[in-house]
């Protein structure tokens, strides 16, 4: 089994391996499938090309669907796959290259995960009319270089030494190694890509096909909701996060939508009502009230839950530390060229000095997006506001970067609780800086102070969210590396090329995006269709938490009730462990799922029983582990597909939208063509549904 390829002038040097892969073993036990002992090429021309433009695609694809459906996913697996077949056309290649141009896509996705969960709240506020690149790409940059710096003095604890699954790490270095299937994994990508990407223009397009259904049922004053998106991504999104995720957010939805909305229409001051949901009927009026009040359930939830993981990892946070400090002090001692190849990491004096200078950037962008005149404050306390805006960035930075990296070992990327702690730093800093600022404003009577202040916490929040992202997503692909045999050094310089690409993508991207289909409930223009409208669920959350501090109108009650929820979760949780249970309920699972719409989340469901079901068929049948892990590897694969076309389609279309300012302009379904687009749309999302299944069920 031929798993890497080496050059002719390289075997003419006598570069071949000089003993079988996966012979040597580290202080810890692990067989890297590459010797640290044997070189190949990793970092050269055409990984780091290759991975620049990967990363900026990929970023722009989970932009999409982060803005869509407020979760997003992994792209390390298609990133690899894609990778080899790419590769494949050069006759020199191997698979520590492979890895690379991987570690270097995902960033790039991941980068993008941090953004979109808080650059659209500055549109949201109304602060920007746009995206402008500077600012946008400084946060950015900075945000998620921190997050590669704030990695590397935890992979020794984290991926060494914690037992920790990382899930979509070890998948990743399962699909590197089994890169001589001669192109099946990309080929499954490409047919799930084409068919999403034709359904999102028939769709969102040509109108053809219905995007969604939902509808209502009235109980006296009580209206329940209920509906379900026709996106084949979102299935896809549910396949990969698997049936416990996939239940447990839809669990948070149905206490949203099933419980909380019915609940507060019975109960609430008629006259509140009528103010919330006006002259909407049936699921417009419940989807009024949940924007309004009970979608902040879902706030207290990931506060608590968010809050809760910090202190959860707290202990394996400093003893990632100490161990990291140990052994580069043990290095020193030792001498450098007596450690191991697969265990050299970015040394901690650049880890030190680069995260001390990248504040001085970070300060500069605060101190140009918000101005001191608008603030109406003294001079001092402006720049101690702004100082200790980028104090409070770079400590929970490093402190979410590690509950991200943790996570991300338990659950994977894709389940990581970013939009949780980037939450709960919003609340913080806005806390502080209500404290802080109060003492000149009054905050209840200038808007425009309220706005700065405000501006001030997403723009921490924005820092925090790509260092969080950025980390979780590192961890996967140094774990990745650590199985085929990558070094970390180089991983880390590609991680950062990763960052790099993603941070001057994002901002053209974004503001493509509000361009066509508008953020949020905020539209660039007037007549813009509201349902083809990017909800932006995690923006418009931190825009809400960040702008009701200083105006002094969050809905505590809801915040409250959301807290209790998550702590009753966290109990059952805990019981759960105690017992030795195999069922766990992560709480920020459900979090999610309170403040997501629950149209997004049924889709959601559906994609992770599929998941269950294969499984489940395939035990019954006989399969072994091997031909199990081979059905999920292809419905992954699959699913990626599903994820990728039709979210670069929707990037696509953009163009088109924002140049005739119409979402309608490739328009051909007539007048009156409504109830067959309804009948299309739900055909295609059964097929869509039935073919995930199958394609998964077949193991070989």
């Amino acid at each position: 089994m031929e798993s890497y390829h080496h050059s002719n002038s390289e075997n003419r040097r006598g570069a071949r391996m000089s003993h079988p892969i996966g012979v040597e073993r580290t202080s810890d036990g692990h067989k890297p499938y590459i010797p640290s002992s044997q070189v190949l090429p990793e970092i050269t021309l055409k990984a780091v090309l290759l991975g620049l433009i990967l990363a900026a695609v990929l970023a722009g694809a989970n932009a999409y669907l982060g803005l869509k459906v407020g979760m997003t996913v992994s792209a390390s697996i298609p990133a690899a796959v894609i990778s080899m077949a790419i590769l494949r056309m050069f006759r020199n290649h191997n698979i520590l290259e492979n890895n690379i141009v991987q570690t270097a896509a995902s960033a790039g996705e991941s980068l993008a995960a941090g953004a979109i969960f808080t650059f659209p709240a500055l549109i949201i506020l109304q602060h920007w009319a746009g995206f402008p690149f500077l600012p946008t790409m400084g946060i950015a940059l900075c945000g998620g270089i921190l997050g590669v710096l704030f990695t590397v003095p935890l992979r020794r604890a984290l991926v060494i030494e914690a037992d920790l699954r990382f899930p979509e790490g070890v998948a990743t270095a399962e699909v590197l190694k089994a890169g001589t299937e001669r192109g099946s994994g990309a080929k499954l990508i490409a047919i799930g890509g084409i068919a999403a990407a034709l359904l999102k223009l028939s769709q969102t397009g040509l109108k053809i096909a219905q995007g969604s259904i939902h509808g209502s049922l009235t109980a006296g004053r009580s209206i329940f909701g209920f509906g379900t998106d026709l996106s084949p991504s979102l299935l896809g999104v549910g396949y990969i996060v698997g049936p416990t995720v996939g239940c447990l957010v839809l669990a948070g939805g149905l206490i949203s939508w099933m419980l909380g909305i019915p609940i507060y229409l019975a109960t609430a001051d008629p006259e509140v009502v009528t103010a919330i949901v006006g002259d909407a009927t049936g699921y417009s009026a419940a989807q009024s009230v949940w924007s309004a009040q009970i979608r902040y359930m879902g706030v207290g939830a990931m506060v608590v839950g968010g809050v809760w993981a910090l202190v959860s990892l707290l202990g394996a946070v400093r003893e990632g530390v100490r161990s990291s400090l140990e052994a580069v002090r043990a290095a020193r001692i030792h001498g450098g060229n007596q450690v191991p190849r697969t265990e050299r990491d970015t040394p901690i004096t650049i880890v030190g000095v680069g995260t001390i200078a990248l504040a001085v950037p970070i300060f500069l962008v605060f101190m140009l997006v918000v101005d001191r005149a608008t603030l109406g404050i003294t001079p001092g306390l402006y720049w101690g506001a702004l100082a200790i805006g980028t104090l409070f960035a770079l400590t929970a930075g490093f402190l979410f970067a590690s509950v991200a990296g943790y996570m991300a070992g338990l659950v994977g990327s894709s389940n990581n609780p970013i939009s949780g702690v980037t939450i709960a730093t919003i609340l913080l800093i806005s806390l502080i800086l209500y404290m802080l600022l109060g003492s000149q404003i009054d905050f209840t009577v200038s808007g425009a102070q309220a706005l700065s202040a405000s501006t001030t916490a997403i723009l921490v929040g924005a820092v925090v969210a790509c260092a969080a992202a950025i980390a979780g997503d590192n961890m996967q692909d140094l774990k990745a590396g650590r199985i085929v045999g990558a070094t970390p050094f180089r991983q880390q310089i590609m991680q950062m090329v990763g960052v790099i690409a993603g941070a001057l993508a994002i901002a053209p991207i974004l503001g493509l995006l509000y361009e066509a289909y508008g953020l949020g409930g905020s539209f660039p223009r007037e007549g813009m269709d509201p349902n083809e409208m990017l909800s932006a669920p995690q923006a418009t959350l931190m825009a809400s938490v960040a702008d009701g501090v200083f105006a002094r109108n969050l809905p505590w009650p809801m915040i409250t009730i959301g807290g209790i929820i998550a702590a009753a979760v966290i109990g059952l949780d805990k019981t759960l462990e105690a017992r030795g249970a195999s069922l766990r309920v992560p709480v920020l699972a459900v979090a999610v799922g309170i403040y997501l719409p629950l149209e997004l989340e049924v889709p959601i469901f559906v994609g992770g029983i599929i998941a269950w079901l294969v499984t489940r068929r395939m035990k019954s049948s006989g399969g072994g582990q091997k031909e199990i892990n081979k059905a999920n590897q292809r419905g992954l694969l699959f699913a990626s597909g599903l994820i990728t076309g039709e979210a670069l389609v929707g990037i696509l279309l953009a163009i088109p939208f924002a140049a005739t300012q119409s979402t309608d302009v490739l328009r051909i379904a007539p007048v009156g063509f409504g109830p067959i687009a309804q009948l299309i749309g739900i055909a295609t999302g059964i097929g869509f549904t039935a073919w995930l299944y199958l394609v998964s069920r077949k193991a070989t």
